[in-house]
């Protein structure tokens, strides 16, 4: 393969890779924003100056922890709306619920397209019915 042929697909590859990761990204952090507001977090828009610059400096795409007057408090900023995500451990211990929950029910969709995938042809694979037992081993009396 030429040089330039190969630099041209490499460029068209990485520039694939950047628009689906920007999609994905996208789409990641409007999941967890809703998930986060369907915990019970508030939306909170910074209205001076130094509120502004404190959200500017949360790290981006986390939820951080900040204790304030005895009171622990999880916020996650929003700069690109001007506003932040703010809840208390409850709503925290809510929103980590609710992560779970969702990575399990998209492992369980994965595993159920998996299991449907018309290609696998599953009816063409011959088990031996009655032959194998509970744990993948032979029956006894089976042979």
């Amino acid at each position: 393969m030429k040089p330039t042929t190969r630099l041209f697909l490499t460029s068209i590859a990485a520039g694939c890779a950047a628009v689906l990761n920007s999609c994905a990204t996208t789409e990641t952090t409007q999941n967890r924003e809703s998930m986060l507001v369907a915990s019970g977090f508030r939306v909170i828009t910074p209205k001076t100056a130094a509120q502004k610059q404190k959200l500017q400096n949360l790290p981006a795409g986390t939820v951080t922890m900040i204790k304030k007057s005895k009171k622990t408090y999880y916020v996650f900023p929003d700069p690109a709306h001007n506003q932040a995500y703010v809840g208390g451990p409850k709503e925290y211990q809510a929103y980590q619920q609710l992560r779970a929950d969702k990575k399990l029910s998209r492992e369980d969709l994965q595993d159920a397209e998996m299991y449907q995938d018309a290609t696998m042809e599953w009816s063409m694979w011959e088990g031996g019915e009655g032959v194998w037992g509970p744990m993948g081993g032979p029956m006894p009396g089976g042979f």
